[in-house]
């Protein structure tokens, strides 16, 4: 079945097919939480699927008011209430197992609401299963140490410790290409860590971020740990110039990293900011493998994925032969409903990128690519596109495509190979296929990139390991025990003793007071 013919049997729903996406969603008890309360008035913010526009929900249209009393709730509870590490960890493993016990719910919020198949979404739900496993297990994490005082002279006389203390009220800003695990690697690396959290999902994906914090409440998560507000005039800057909130934890663009920065003022800022990201394929590499890698890799979730492929440099040995089979590999996917388990590639989140990514491939063209497969949109959706010839300075290779798209260049000395994987202005991970591990990881070492993968491509992420990168690709790393360290500080205890003679004198007459 060819992929416009798939695309247009995508969009013929039934009644009873919409009326099951939208009962995914009717358990949802309100439109935002703050103040440990569901707010069910002002549900004006309309959610659609992306796929064929059908309304999903409403949401809160929320003040800058509204996040004054959010904050400040948490705040208050931060400062009356305690909540011990024991029943954090508790509260999270609990969520953790409900989570398990939702999954068949949560897939379906995640495919309605996103660009995601019903095989993405319920792969994702099971990764913040494993997300929120790990988050408790961080409870390890928060150890201190005792300071060595004895080696400096300034320490006479003193000893002392620090332990790990939550920064304060973390806001957690979330996108909607993986809206729920990505909330995840935001909420419970800061609950562990004894924060609060005002959480401020994507509008284009909220449903599965309020179904998540409804579910963590039921977990045992105190009411005033935490808040949830969409949008709303006025509402992204109230959350981070609020002086209550002590960090901001922030995926998204670049653009808006700077403009939060810029509001924001002094503050602890953590970003991951996405990829262009490029795979290296050497002369000794197996073709086949490589070829498989990069489709998967580069079309998953409709190209929409910080880790996705978008630049890959093969050896001229190896180029045709890869070149023939990654083509092979992407007509051979099929552009369909989401909800369609023999679907490999759904809609972008809006026909409005679909256009963009249009344009981008269009300009490609003129300036001399040549699409290979794919080149076509329909509505929201675009088909997995390979193009070749593609000059140095296209915007399809010096910026960040964020959909279905992979150019594929030849390449002569491995020099050359690691200068254009090294010439973005993002560096968060690459791929290199090879069979000689002195290559890999000489190549790996010339890289700039936050994480190299030897014999895969860039889409790699293990949800222990940290996450980020360089240049523009972010500040700080996520990853559970990295988060969580980056959401707490260390704070100092200092004892002053008195002087080592004066200590035993006291010994010594308090043995003598005790004998007689």
């Amino acid at each position: 079945m060819s992929s416009s013919t798939t695309v247009a049997g995508a969009r013929l729903k039934t009644a009873g097919e919409t009326a099951y996406r939208r009962a995914s969603v009717a358990a949802l008890p309100g439109g935002a939480f703050l103040e440990g309360l569901w707010e069910t008035a002002d549900r004006t913010l309309e959610v659609r699927d992306p796929e064929d526009g059908v309304l999903l929900g409403t949401v809160c249209s929320s003040t800058p008011q509204d996040v004054r009393r959010a904050v400040a709730h948490i705040h208050r509870h931060l400062l009356d209430d305690e909540w011990p590490l024991r029943e954090r960890r508790e509260a999270l493993e609990r969520a953790a197992v409900l989570l398990a016990e939702q999954s068949v719910r949560f897939s379906e919020i995640i495919a309605a609401e996103s660009s995601k198949t019903i095989n993405e979404a319920e792969r994702e739900v099971r990764r913040c299963i494993e997300t929120l496993r790990l988050s408790a297990a961080a409870s390890s994490e928060l150890v201190g140490e005792t300071l060595g005082f004895e080696d400096s002279m300034a320490g006479a006389n003193k000893i002392g410790w620090y332990s790990r203390k939550p920064v304060g009220i973390i806001a957690a800003i979330t996108p909607f290409n993986d809206p729920l695990n990505l909330v995840a690697h935001k909420l419970g690396p800061a609950l562990i860590g004894g924060n609060g959290v005002v959480l401020k999902p994507s509008g284009r994906t909220p449903l599965t971020g309020l179904a998540f914090v409804h579910l963590l409440l039921e977990a045992g998560v105190p009411t005033g740990r935490i808040a949830a507000i969409v949008s709303g005039p006025g509402v992204s800057e109230a959350i981070v110039t609020d002086p209550q909130v002590d960090l901001i934890s922030f995926t998204g663009g670049p653009a808006t990293a700077d403009r939060i920065a810029a509001a924001a003022g002094a503050k602890k800022i953590l970003s991951e900011l996405g990829g262009n990201n490029a795979t290296i394929v050497c002369a000794d590499a197996e073709a086949a493998t490589a070829a498989e890698a990069i489709v998967a890799g580069a079309f998953g979730v409709a190209g929409q994925n910080c880790l996705s492929v978008q630049r890959v440099y093969v050896h001229i040995s190896l180029f045709e032969e890869v070149l023939e089979k990654v083509v092979a590999g992407t007509r051979a996917l099929r552009v369909g409903a989401k909800m369609d388990r023999t679907t490999d590639i759904g809609p972008l989140i809006s026909e409005a990128e679909a256009r963009r990514v249009e344009a981008w491939v269009e300009e490609a063209k003129a300036a001399g690519a040549t699409v290979r497969v794919g080149g076509q949109r329909h509505g929201a959706f675009y088909e997995p596109t390979v193009l070749a010839d593609v000059p140095a300075d296209a915007r399809v290779i010096v910026e960040e495509v964020f959909g279905p798209v992979v150019s594929i260049m030849p390449f002569i000395q491995i020099s050359d190979a690691i200068h254009a994987a090294n010439a973005s202005e993002y560096g968060l991970q690459a791929g290199v296929f090879t069979e000689s591990i002195d290559l890999a990881l000489a190549i790996a070492d010339k890289l700039h990139v936050g994480a190299v993968v030897i014999n895969e491509t860039s889409d790699v992420r293990i949800d222990s390991m940290p996450f980020g990168g360089f240049k523009k690709s972010g500040v700080g790393r996520e990853g559970v025990k990295h988060a969580v360290r980056e959401m707490t500080e260390p704070k100092s205890t200092i004892i002053k003793l008195a002087e080592p003679a004066t200590r035993w004198q006291q010994l010594t007459g308090t043995s003598e007071r005790n004998a007689s």
